[in-house]
């Protein structure tokens, strides 16, 4: 567990709950797709609305791709789990109770770890279960009416539960992120926030260092990161002023209104012996052997801590950098081809773990696009920094011809440098004529740098980069100012 500055002499208490919609082709008890976007009511079938005589059958699918997180997450995979109906009342719920897990979870315990300020934290998990989604309530387009769209009901969901570990709302974003990026990682949920695939509720206390944990109030769908920190720092605050008001916290299911930033009460919250949760009649209990749980551990992929460990060690990259090229598989496998092809030229993994983190994570953020649709590949990537490694372009050509790549203007790296005439001095002889031509011409300068003034110098460079228009070698160009200047 971890501790963070008090606010406003409170510390603050986070416990997470997320909803993650596997990515299986087909709801979790019935064959009804589960593709997004599809008319209203189309997708929602006999079983999904439990009319008489249907059976829910579990999809394997599902299952698989619930043991295999809890293998990522170091979690107990229960060789034996159950389902559960939990009952409640709501119009987009058809059958008036929803199929779930309560007390035995099919993934139990574990763990999921983030970098908060440069240190890793850790977050330990209660369990993970499967569950099926509700239908949607649609507002909007219904003067004075709701509408009903069934076509999510059914669908797969895993419902991630944590420790009341967190204690900040930054902790709090980090953790998000870092579990969404590991079932995306693991193919195991798209990820796609606006569209519902990945939704978190925050269960927000505050208490005086020492003293028994707060009422919780929880925060719900939270369907951004942005908001995600927004909505607890706007919780926090108003938890902290009915305390210092004498005010009790009344535990409640609230709302997060981006428009005006606060949070709203939306219901009281209901306690598990609220639901009256008793095992589904309809479903046998799930036995999962440990052969199966032994196949879906051989088909997990390289997880993202264990490759930044291996960045760290095999390419030397510091933590924070490591972490980065491991937010997402495309990511990471684009950085491995660009630092695959760099390394023959010489170019140290850094370089290119610099270029990503700037550049390319700048243009792709400022445009909304993923690394997949990244205009620059990863080749062409590492053929500009092998010309910046052996001197032929600066880094601010670099930067010019890295802009050319991205417009689509052309793809080969020489091409265009030599198009735009950026190709540095490599005649020794012609840079050493400007240098004595530039010192002549700045007599102050000379002057100032050796009453001990530093910033002459620089000053001096930048006037053979003047005359040179760019292309003299900044370093062969320092270097050859020293020794003229003794």
């Amino acid at each position: 567990m971890n501790t963070s500055p008090l606010v406003r002499g409170y510390e603050v208490v986070i416990g997470f709950e997320t909803h993650a919609q596997l990515s299986t082709a087909s709801k979790i008890f019935s064959g009804a797709p589960t593709a997004f976007g599809a008319p209203p009511n189309t997708q929602a079938c006999a079983v999904d609305l439990a009319l008489p005589g249907t059976l829910p059958v579990l999809n394997r699918g599902a299952v698989e791709r619930a043991i295999r997180f809890g293998l990522a997450v170091g979690a107990r995979i229960a060789p034996q789990s159950i389902f559960a109906r939990k009952h409640y009342f709501y119009p987009d719920l058809p059958k008036n109770y929803q199929i779930s897990q309560y007390e035995i979870p099919v993934v139990q315990g574990g763990s999921v770890s983030f970098l908060h300020d440069g240190q890793e934290r850790s977050v330990r998990l209660v369990r993970a279960h499967l569950e099926e989604d509700a239908g949607k309530s649609l507002h909007e387009g219904f003067h004075g009416l709701t509408g009903i769209d069934l076509n999510r009901a059914g669908t797969p969901l895993l419902e991630i539960v944590t420790e009341p570990d967190l204690r900040s709302s930054a902790e709090a974003v980090e953790y998000a992120k870092a579990l969404h990026a590991l079932v995306v990682w693991l193919a195991l949920c798209d990820g796609n926030m606006q569209e519902g695939s990945f939704r978190c509720d925050a269960n927000v206390s505050v208490r005086k260092p020492g003293a028994p944990l707060g009422t919780r109030r929880e925060i719900k769908n939270l369907n951004s990161f942005r908001n995600l920190g927004q909505a607890i720092d706007y919780e926090v605050q108003w938890q902290i002023d009915r305390l210092e008001d004498g005010l009790a916290i009344e535990q409640a299911t609230v709302l997060f209104d981006p428009a005006s930033g606060q949070t709203r009460a939306m219901r009281s919250k209901e306690e598990a012996h609220d639901y009256r949760y008793f095992p589904d009649p309809d479903l046998p209990p799930l036995m999962i052997a440990p052969e199966w749980v032994e196949r879906e551990r051989a088909a997990l992929p390289e997880l993202p801590r264990a490759m930044a460990g291996r960045l760290q060690r095999d390419d030397g990259l510091p933590p924070y950098d490591a972490a980065m090229m491991t937010q997402g598989r495309a990511f990471a496998a684009y950085y491995e081809a660009a630092r695959d092809a760099a390394r023959v030229a010489g170019v140290p993994a850094k370089t290119v773990a610099n270029w990503m983190m700037g550049e390319v994570s700048k243009r792709l953020n400022a445009q909304a696009l993923a690394i997949e649709a990244c205009p620059v590949s990863a080749a062409a990537l590492a053929a500009l920094l092998a010309r910046v490694h052996d001197g032929t372009i600066s880094n601010h050509a670099a930067r010019q011809v890295f802009d050319a790549l991205w417009a689509g203007e052309g793809r080969d790296v020489d091409a265009l440098i030599d198009a735009r005439g950026l190709r540095q001095m490599s005649d020794a002889g012609a840079l050493e004529a400007i240098v004595d031509e530039v010192l002549a011409k700045n007599a102050k300068s000379v002057a100032e740098f050796r009453a001990g003034k530093d910033k002459a110098f620089n000053a001096l460079v930048g006037q053979v980069m003047k005359a040179t228009q760019g292309k003299a070698n900044p370093a062969q160009a320092s270097e050859l100012l020293r020794r003229r200047l003794g």
